[in-house]
């Protein structure tokens, strides 16, 4: 069973803000809600399906929760105290999935695309994120994004 949306955007928009303002707003917001949507069918999967090393909503995998871990997170230990380093956490802390996943986009250089702008979404994340090696697609992005972030409810 998937988050419920409206608990779970919540939670991301207050993480965020937590992070600084430079980590926060509704683009932000948009593009780890639609990972989580197309990495994890929105929380249905908390590890890869097929055995893979992902964890966590947005199937992290550990060699980039530990190039995160070094690279930034020590820029922010002491102010991000309540941020689990335990690769592990990734499975089960919803908060420190989060940060992690943001952190993935912030280190590249663009900007977000516009939250309104689902497709530029979609292939800032396959760029970034799932990467041209990684199975996912751009239509398998705005496919889960509309099912997941955008759906209203009945």
């Amino acid at each position: 069973m998937a988050f419920d949306r409206e608990q779970f955007a919540d939670l991301v928009d207050r993480t965020l803000r937590r992070m600084g303002p430079e980590f926060a707003g509704p683009d932000a917001q948009a593009l780890v809600l639609g990972t989580a949507a197309v990495e994890s069918d929105f929380g249905t999967y908390l590890r890869q399906v097929g055995g893979g090393p992902g964890l966590g909503p947005f199937s992290m995998e550990g060699a980039t929760f530990r190039w995160l871990s070094q690279k930034y997170m020590r820029r922010f230990c002491d102010e991000w105290t309540w941020v689990s380093l335990n690769f592990s956490a990734q499975e089960w802390d919803l908060v420190a999935a989060i940060v992690f996943c943001r952190l993935r986009y912030w280190v590249d250089s663009e900007p977000i695309p516009a939250a309104a702008d689902v497709e530029g979404l979609a292939r800032y994340w396959k760029r970034v994120y799932n990467t041209e090696l990684g199975a996912g697609t751009v239509g398998d992005f705005t496919g889960k994004f509309a099912r997941y972030v955008t759906a209203r409810r009945g």
